[in-house]
């Protein structure tokens, strides 16, 4: 498999599965909200509630139910 396919096969149900969010990286060079669309778009396709995006240096966190969004301290604990 390639990436696109272990991550969608493998670590994407894994993450649903243990109700984690997806959580979409950019490297520490990106501004912290530069993921946040394609972090939506794959909780959108996975029907998960949260999201993220991260740059290595913050966390943006998304509630798709909600609307709700901004920057968090660290990810929350299952």
């Amino acid at each position: 498999m390639n990436e696109a396919e272990t991550r969608a096969e493998l670590i994407d149900p894994l993450l649903a599965a243990a109700g984690l969010a997806v959580v979409e990286a950019k490297p520490d060079t990106a501004p912290l909200t530069e993921g946040v669309a394609q972090a939506k778009d794959s909780a959108g396709k996975l029907q998960l509630r949260f999201t993220s995006a991260s740059n290595g240096l913050g966390i943006y966190a998304i509630d798709m139910a909600s609307g709700e969004e901004g920057p968090l301290e660290a990810f929350p604990s299952t």
